[in-house]
């Protein structure tokens, strides 16, 4: 190719971009096919199998099939200075009886899905938690039974 020969050049960046855009790398349309895809009725993308929404202090299970099986149902989110974290998460564990040391109280039906210990368990709903998903016991009982280890959560 030579150096003033921009019709090559340009056929090969095309090329190459749209190789990326198919790949969902580079362009809209790779992009906004994905964020736009949500769960009827949720904040959450499809996929998910837990979705949380702090402002509105809401969650809901979600089926294989993306249809909401449980919820909204009424959360406690972390407080102002130790905030939910908001992101895509996974389940990583689980422990029924678990005890916070670090908070000196218990936390029944934990389902622990993101660093540092964040977990969705049962919890009074008056006031916010340290970072966790509180729910009452009839739900942390269901979110602990209904989610498996490497389930997906959403927390917006």
């Amino acid at each position: 190719m030579g150096k003033h020969d921009t019709t090559s050049r340009f056929r090969l960046r095309a090329v190459a971009a749209a190789g990326l855009v198919a790949l969902g790398v580079l362009g809209a349309v790779g992009t906004a096919q994905a964020e736009t895809k949500t769960i009827k009725d949720t904040p959450c993308s499809v996929g998910v199998r837990a979705c949380v929404d702090v402002d509105e202090k809401q969650a809901w299970l979600i089926s294989p099939e993306g249809e909401i099986d449980r919820g909204p149902v009424d959360i406690s989110p972390g407080a102002e200075d130790t905030p939910s974290p908001r992101g895509n998460f996974r389940v990583q564990w689980k422990h029924k009886d678990h005890y916070s040391k670090e908070y000196d109280a218990p936390m029944p039906w934990s389902t622990f899905f993101a660093p540092g210990g964040i977990a969705f368990h049962e919890g009074n709903l008056d006031n916010p938690s340290g970072g966790c998903i509180r729910l009452d016991e009839e739900d942390a009982k269901a979110f602990f039974n209904y989610l498996s280890v490497g389930d997906r959560v959403q927390v917006v």
